[in-house]
């Protein structure tokens, strides 16, 4: 069980997650963009594209996705103007108004990386984006016909 209730997946599905999420680490980090996993140590300290891994059994989506992170000090005032009760200042946004500005950008170069992603549709976080899998991944009559840039 998860610290939610929900099942765990098991250690093998659980691996291939981490397994794509390495490589949309790899492929953000190829970009020259700051990338890291979730929970890795530090990690309140960085800034840049984070990657979530869902260890749940059932998803009602992508299993692996992906938000931006803005400097500690950014969030650290949107908290603290949250905190004094002043949620009108542009602190309080300017995480959220990047973290969707940063979301079609990670989109297109996950996707010239042959890394299957999209638009979150969550109202949670809107800001995320999805990852499916890789273009390997799909059967050959799906796949897109162009052929990523070698690295």
């Amino acid at each position: 069980m998860s610290e939610y209730g929900f099942a765990r997946a098991s250690d093998e599905v659980v691996s291939v997650r981490r397994e794509l999420a390495d490589q949309v680490v790899q492929a953000l980090r190829h970009a020259g963009l700051p990338s890291f996993l979730d929970g890795e140590a530090a990690m309140a300290d960085r800034s840049g594209a984070v990657v979530f891994v869902d260890l749940d059994a059932e998803t009602a989506s992508a299993s692996v996705s992906v938000g931006w992170r803005c400097d500690p000090a950014m969030t650290q005032a949107a908290v603290d103007s949250l905190a004094s009760g002043d949620a009108d200042t542009p602190a309080v946004r300017y995480p959220g108004v990047v973290g969707l500005h940063m979301q079609t950008a990670l989109i297109k170069i996950l996707l010239s990386a042959g890394i299957i992603a999209t638009l979150e549709n969550d109202t949670m976080n809107p800001d995320h984006v999805l990852v499916f899998g890789t273009m390997a991944d799909l059967p050959p009559a799906l796949r897109p016909t162009f052929t990523p840039p070698a690295r």
